[in-house]
């Protein structure tokens, strides 16, 4: 995440709305139990914007792929309309209990269901539709996330795709790595998919959100 420098990402944390002490308590004990990975969680900036996104949405069912610890769920759950749920899908068990304990004793409980397993196989047995989807996962899977949820995207339904400028190699010519390479891939596809119109954000490490293409 270091291509904005960390006194403008310390002053953009200061200068948006704070955590409830839950959504702390898990940050605190996912930097506490899983050291250097802690960083893939989506933090405080990102966590706000999750939620002002489901603000504006109103979505109904929500459906995420990659839980990690459950900040990110417990985030959007926060602004989910009367009704609305959220079912999020991780492989790690580790992971998913750390997500499973704290989303217990958040007041949100009813509305997330954690899906321990392969991602694709669990997207591949839902219905849909789905309202809001939030990807972020292997990024090597980006393109097949898209293109099994497009299908079940609700109208009006949005996808929000994380990771998208991956600390800034997706213009570094000499990281030749699997996941950047996907990623750009990734990038490139849906700016020229007619399917679809899009906005590449430079929230935290790059968020895309994506829409069905609106009749002109």
């Amino acid at each position: 995440m270091n291509f904005i420098t960390e006194a403008v990402e310390g002053y953009a944390a200061e200068h948006s709305s704070t955590e409830p002490e839950w959504l702390l308590a898990l940050a605190q004990e996912t930097e506490a139990e899983i050291g250097m990975l802690a960083r893939m969680m989506v933090g405080r900036i990102e966590g706000r914007f999750l939620k002002m996104l489901v603000a504006a949405v109103q979505p109904r069912l929500v459906l995420e792929i990659g839980t990690f610890t459950g900040y990110s769920s417990l985030s959007m759950a926060e602004a989910l309309p009367d009704g609305g749920r959220i079912l999020t899908c991780e492989i790690n068990e580790r992971h998913a209990e750390i997500a499973r304990r704290h989303i217990a004793a958040s007041p949100y409980a009813e509305h997330i269901e954690v899906r321990l397993g392969n991602a694709h196989d669990t997207v591949a047995d839902l219905d849909g539709p789905f309202d809001l989807v939030f990807i972020d996962a292997d990024k090597v899977s980006y393109d097949a996330y898209f293109e099994a949820v497009l299908p079940k995207l609700a109208p009006g339904g949005m996808i929000a795709v994380d990771n998208v400028l991956w600390s800034g190699n997706v213009i570094n010519p000499d990281d030749t790595s699997d996941d950047t390479r996907a990623i750009r891939a990734f990038n490139d596809k849906v700016r020229n998919d007619r399917r679809v119109e899009c906005v590449m954000l430079t929230v935290r490490d790059g968020v895309t959100l994506i829409r069905r293409a609106q009749p002109a």
